[in-house]
């Protein structure tokens, strides 16, 4: 009874120890993956998590992305982009699988703008399945372009693609007002160029909106960025 006793902890002191290991090994790929990966709660959109790239990167630790929450990501990128983020947001509280896309962002002791290239996946939900924290894998592809030719033709379908598969929503007549209102035009603008009535540009963008899950002229006009229409 004893040896079996004394087996059975030596099984589970070694099953501890191998534990230990592949947890180590899995930290280290983390944060030498040259990726930034962080993890954040998706309501709040402040991060919970992220390895050392991130840190590196952004020039900031954990502690303080963290405390900063949703002004960390008001900090690092870019004006333009930030819009993104609410996007990004809202669709996966609309049960979106996967959000991807590319925007500038600036760590602290950055001089310049790096583009980089995102995607996103819904990671934890609670009790009651609601989304709780979304995991995010962003890629700086600046550093080493050694395909350029493929880049380039890549870009080319994955936004022919992108365009074919949000625009087959909409109404001829719903694109033509989705790509001037992408454009920063306002109902009144819309309304002389394509001849309507200002009542009838306002009931077009409202189908716009619910059809594709934007809720103001913000969020349009950064999803239109995205897909490459402007």
């Amino acid at each position: 009874m004893g040896t079996a006793h004394s087996d059975s902890l030596d099984a589970l002191i070694s099953e501890n120890t191998h534990l230990k290991s592949q947890l180590e090994r899995l930290r280290k790929i983390m944060d030498e993956m040259p990726a930034m990966v962080y993890t954040s709660n998706n309501e709040r959109k402040s991060i919970n998590w992220c390895n050392k790239t991130m840190e590196d990167t952004m020039g900031y630790t954990l502690d303080e992305i963290t405390e900063k929450g949703m002004e960390f990501f008001k900090e690092i990128m870019h004006p333009e982009d930030f819009d993104i983020a609410l996007v990004a947001r809202n669709q996966f509280k609309d049960n979106q699988p996967l959000f991807g896309g590319v925007l500038r962002v600036k760590g602290r002791n950055d001089e310049d703008w790096k583009w980089v290239v995102g995607l996103g996946i819904p990671y934890k939900h609670d009790e009651f399945g609601n989304l709780q924290d979304v995991l995010c894998v962003f890629l700086d592809f600046s550093y080493a372009i050694n395909t350029s030719n493929q880049i380039s033709e890549a870009l080319r379908e994955v936004l022919r693609k992108s365009n074919e598969s949000i625009l087959n929503k909409l109404t001829p007549r719903e694109k033509d007002i989705f790509m001037l209102a992408a454009q920063g035009k306002n109902n009144k603008e819309i309304a002389g160029f394509l001849s309507l009535s200002r009542y009838t540009v306002e009931t077009h963008r409202k189908n716009i909106r619910l059809k594709l899950k934007v809720r103001n002229t913000s969020e349009l006009v950064a999803l239109a960025k995205q897909i490459g229409v402007q």
